[in-house]
């Protein structure tokens, strides 16, 4: 049976159910963004790819152990769409589930969740400790430095580049563009010059 398609409300509710940790409800925000933004670039359903990108940790800070799995049986137990389910599910590709992401927004989750991590530890670093003033090279830069945020698997962002088929810098971008529209939310908007 085929859910009936959740609002932004009821995401952002699940979301603070599942989730109390300040940071990771900021990198929920901020892969919301990056998704909404890749959304629109790729003139796809930018509620949808949002929404998908709200809850993609869901359960993480409670069930580190079973992620994807967990989120899995509490989405179905909310009646989601399993479109929705397997998207949010196949970011663990590889790493905690076996669902392979297949659709451009499913390759866009898998790529860019990473690519936050990277993009806030960068911004963390500056002067402005903001997104706003941030460019593509900075960030390139510190990719190139196993050991800046090191926590982040690079190997994930690659692959996910290149199953878009898109150059690493391309995602930084978008992820970027996307951070910056929720600067405030995540605590990234700092003091640019």
């Amino acid at each position: 049976m085929e859910g009936k398609k959740p609002t932004r409300d009821e995401a952002l509710k699940l979301l603070h159910e599942y989730n109390e940790n300040d940071s990771l409800r900021k990198h929920a925000y901020a892969v919301e963004a990056v998704m909404r933004y890749s959304a629109r670039k790729y003139g796809e359903d930018e509620d949808k790819w949002g929404i998908i990108g709200l809850v993609h940790d869901l359960d993480y800070e409670k069930y580190p152990d079973q992620h994807c799995a967990k989120t899995k049986e509490i989405l179905e137990e909310h009646n989601w769409p399993e479109e929705y389910i397997r998207a949010v599910i196949s970011h663990g590709w590889g790493l905690c589930y076996d669902v392979e992401p297949k659709s451009t927004l499913e390759m866009t989750l898998f790529a860019i969740d990473e690519m936050t991590g990277l993009v806030t530890a960068n911004a963390l670093v500056r002067p402005s400790k903001s997104v706003m003033d941030m460019s593509v090279k900075s960030v390139k830069k510190k990719w190139k430095s196993p050991a800046f945020a090191a926590g982040v698997d690079r190997s994930i962002i690659q692959k996910g580049a290149e199953m878009l088929g898109v150059e690493v810098s391309e995602l930084i971008e978008d992820t970027i563009m996307g951070m910056r529209e929720v600067a405030d939310e995540i605590g990234l908007k700092g003091e640019p010059a």
